[in-house]
């Protein structure tokens, strides 16, 4: 899953659909949450995946009102379209993901 920033965050959801994944490395849901995004960043083809470290980045999580992690925000063409918050397991988040694709 590739990292995203405060700078390359609009880039990167411009097109197409996109799961932003904002985490910390403190916070022991999100370390549950990694490998099962892994997962499906290599199932999913069609879908961009990405991570936004909410303490290196505060000002794209203050932007989406990041209230609690982790958060997955998923973005078609540049708009948000769904959001999740906290732990899920792999089928919830492949079915939140398969009816926006």
């Amino acid at each position: 899953m590739k990292e995203i920033n405060d700078s390359s965050l609009n880039q990167e959801i411009s097109d197409g659909v996109t799961l932003v994944d904002f985490w910390a490395t403190w916070c022991g849901p999100c370390k549950m949450l990694s490998p099962v995004l892994d997962e499906l960043s290599k199932e999913l083809k069609d879908v961009k995946f990405g991570k936004v470290n909410v303490d290196h980045n505060p000002a794209v999580s203050q932007q989406f009102r990041i209230a609690s992690i982790p958060t997955l925000l998923l973005f078609k063409n540049g708009e948000v379209v769904d959001k999740i918050v906290g732990f899920r397991p792999k089928a919830e988040i492949e079915q939140f993901i398969k009816k926006h694709i």
